[in-house]
C-alpha cells in the first residue's frame, strides 16, 4: 500500500468495523436477505477499482442470452439519473452510467436496467420484463440486502484481497472473510503464462472453502473496431496510437500496447471520465502531433459510451475501440460454463 494511505489507518480501522459489525447483523440474520424466484448471479469483488467485472458480465451475456432471457442489472455509477431505469433506444451513458450503456449497445437484445437499492430494483425490472429467466447483478456482492444463489467474487493478481487492506488505507471495501459467501472466485488479469506452480501457491494463500471453485483468468482483447462505423483495423508494429483511456487501472492496456505497437501517446482521464467539448479538441490536437504514417486513436469500450455523444466529430476521426475479455487458464472455460448452465438449470430457491 502506498506509504501515505498508512497515514490513514485510523479511519480505515473505523470503516472496518462498521463493515464488520454490518456483516455480522446479516451473517446472524437480524437483518434479512431477499431472495427472488429466478436464478440471480452476483459479479462483483471485495476491494474498490478495476478487476474485470463488466467483462465478466458480457462473458455471461455471451454464454447465456441464446438460450435465456437474460438481464442485467447495476448500479449506473456517475450517472445523472436517480432510482430505477430501463435501458431503451433514446438512453445514453448519462442517464445509466458507462458500464450499462456499453451492455445496452453490445447487447440491445437484452434487458439492461439501473437501480441503487437492487432490492427495489429487481421487482420493478421483473414488472417492465416479465419473460426475465436469468439477471446478472453487476458490482453487488457487497450488496446484502439481495441474496444471489450464485456470487462470482473476482480479485486482481496483481492485487490479490489476501493482501489488501481496509479503505482508505487499502483498496477493501468489504472484509477478507467475506469471500466465503462466493461459489466462484475468479482471479483476474494474469499472466498468460501462469504456471501451475504458482497457481497451486495461489490456491494456498486463498484457501477456498470446499464448496467453492477457483479458476484464473488472463486478459484478451480483440480486434480493434471504429467507433462510429464499425471497421476493423488490425494493429501493427508501425503503428502510432494515442491512447485516451479514463478507466480504474490502465497498466494491463499500456502493456499490451507496449508489445503491439511501435510507440504510443496517452492521454490519461479519471475513472469514468465524462467527456466534454474541451477533451475532444485536445484529443484532436493531440492525434494531430503525432508524425507517424499509420496513426490512430485507441479507447476502451467503456470510454468509447461517453464519447459517442460527439458523433458528428468523431465520424471523421480515426478513433477506434479495443475490447476485452476473460480468457480462462488451465482449460477452465468449459467447466466454468458448464457450473453456470447447471446453476440455472436446477435453481431451487431456498427460504429460510
Amino acid at each position: 500500500m502506498k506509504s501515505f494511505r498508512v497515514l490513514l489507518l485510523p479511519f480505515a480501522l473505523l470503516y472496518g468495523l462498521a463493515v464488520t459489525i454490518r456483516n455480522f447483523l446479516y451473517n446472524k440474520k437480524y437483518l434479512r436477505s431477499a431472495e427472488f424466484g429466478l436464478p440471480l448471479i452476483c459479479i462483483g469483488n471485495v476491494a474498490v477499482g478495476g478487476t474485470g467485472k463488466s467483462p465478466m458480465v458480457e462473458y455471461l451475456v455471451h454464454l447465456l442470452r441464446n438460450k435465456y432471457k437474460v438481464a442485467t442489472l447495476s448500479r449506473g455509477y456517475k450517472r445523472k439519473t436517480k432510482g430505477y431505469a430501463l435501458a431503451g433506444d433514446q438512453t445514453t451513458a448519462l442517464d445509466i452510467g458507462d458500464e450499462p450503456m456499453q451492455f445496452h449497445l453490445k447487447f440491445p437484445d437484452i434487458t439492461v436496467a439501473v437501480g441503487e437499492e437492487r432490492i427495489v430494483a429487481i421487482p420493478q425490472l421483473l414488472h417492465d420484463r416479465p419473460e426475465t429467466q436469468v439477471i446478472l447483478l453487476d458490482d453487488a456482492f457487497q450488496h446484502r440486502p439481495v441474496n444471489a444463489g450464485m456470487n462470482i467474487m473476482l480479485t486482481d493478481y496483481n492485487n490479490l484481497f489476501t493482501r489488501d487492506y481496509f479503505l482508505p488505507t487499502g483498496d477493501l471495501r468489504d472484509q477478507r472473510s467475506s469471500y466465503k459467501r462466493a461459489q466462484i472466485i475468479v482471479v483476474t488479469k494474469c499472466p498468460a503464462n501462469l504456471s501451475e506452480l504458482e497457481r497451486d501457491r495461489l490456491l494456498l494463500e486463498i484457501a477456498p472453502l470446499p464448496h467453492q471453485q477457483v479458476y484464473f483468468t488472463t486478459i484478451e482483447y480483440g480486434t480493434p473496431y471504429h467507433i462510429i462505423n464499425r471497421n476493423a483495423h488490425n494493429l501493427a508494429a508501425e503503428d502510432e496510437v494515442l491512447l485516451v483511456c479514463g478507466i480504474a487501472n490502465p497498466k494491463p492496456l499500456k502493456q499490451y500496447l507496449n508489445e503491439q505497437v511501435a510507440t504510443y501517446d496517452l492521454l490519461d482521464y479519471n475513472d469514468h471520465h465524462i467527456f466534454r467539448i474541451d477533451d475532444l479538441k485536445d484529443i484532436r490536437k493531440k492525434y494531430e502531433q503525432l508524425t507517424g504514417n499509420r496513426k490512430i486513436i485507441l479507447t476502451t469500450e467503456k470510454d468509447a459510451v461517453r464519447l459517442l455523444k460527439f458523433k458528428n466529430e468523431l465520424d471523421r476521426l480515426p478513433l477506434y475501440v479495443l475490447p476485452v475479455r476473460h480468457g480462462f487458464l488451465f482449460n477452465g472455460t468449459d467447466q466454468f460454463n458448464s457450473q453456470m448452465i447447471h446453476f440455472i438449470e436446477n435453481y431451487q430457491l431456498h427460504t429460510a
